[in-house]
């Protein structure tokens, strides 16, 4: 039997953090899971952290060989594990939605979550979410989150979930962060939560989803940390209007004239989300 939930973490040139992030992993309350680890040709170190880290925990590893750029993993029937650490090593680098894509193919679990591979769970995150999507129904679930510093540290900014996010809300709200995102496979499939290789390839799948008329169910509990390392924030404002501005027009399909207004109502929230 496998694992109810498969837990999908990118990992590229991560050694710094990789182990905080697999051991908040290991400290959930709720173990039934696998987590699938895409080592995205690192050259850091990270494998042979992530392996210790395993060996350490006393966490199984099934560690596969390199795989080809063309060649994405799927599990065998027979190999279906619960409570194990999957370690699948891409040769090529594929970016994070080519790694993601690749987790998300070898999933055995009903239900699917994302992690980055610096961010961190408090350990009621998989109980807790997978209780909601079951009480709930719904197939695409998100939680709150709270910014920490670059160690991780909690901050006390808190990014709050909406009950419920459509297309039209989440074009104004970027509320739905990677980290804090599950699916229930049962009702939803692979091939509509597949991304893209763009820029912001996340927050596309997202409003690829919702568009296609599903709504997403906000559980407003912090249950992630989001680590955000030092960097320029004057740099990174920038990339962000050329992303959503890239998104409004590629993905949600609007108009100039749409997209500018759209992206007046982002900015004031994102302002505001970081004060």
């Amino acid at each position: 039997m496998g694992p109810q939930i498969s837990i999908v973490v990118p990992v590229h040139n991560a050694a710094a953090y990789i182990r905080e992030t697999m051991l908040s992993v290991f400290d959930q309350s709720l173990r039934d899971w696998e987590l699938l680890l895409i080592d995205d040709a690192s050259t850091d170190g990270s494998v042979a952290v992530i392996r210790e880290t395993a060996e350490e925990a006393g966490i199984p590893l099934y560690n596969l060989p390199l795989l080809e750029r063309e060649d994405p993993w799927e599990r065998e029937e027979n190999k279906k594990r619960t409570g194990e650490v999957i370690l699948l090593r891409l040769r090529e680098k594929r970016g994070a939605a080519g790694a993601r894509n690749v987790g998300i193919r070898a999933a055995a679990g009903r239900f699917l979550a994302f992690l980055d591979a610096d961010d961190l769970w408090l350990p009621e995150k998989l109980f807790l979410e997978t209780s909601f999507i079951r009480d709930t129904g719904t197939a695409f679930a998100f939680t709150a989150y709270e910014f920490g510093n670059e160690k991780a540290e909690r901050t006390g900014k808190i990014v709050h979930a909406p009950r419920e996010l459509d297309f039209k809300r989440a074009l104004t709200r970027t509320v739905i962060f990677t980290s804090t995102v599950m699916f229930d496979l049962q009702k939803i499939t692979r091939d509509e939560i597949l991304m893209e290789k763009i820029a912001s390839e996340d927050t596309a799948t997202w409003w690829r989803i919702l568009k296609s008329g599903r709504t997403a169910r906000g559980l407003d509990s912090v249950l992630t940390i989001y680590r955000r390392p030092a960097r320029s924030l004057s740099s990174n404002k920038g990339v962000a209007v050329k992303r959503i501005w890239n998104l409004y027009r590629r993905v949600a399909g609007l108009s100039a004239a749409k997209s500018l207004c759209c992206m007046a109502g982002w900015a004031v929230r994102a302002t505001l989300r970081r004060i």
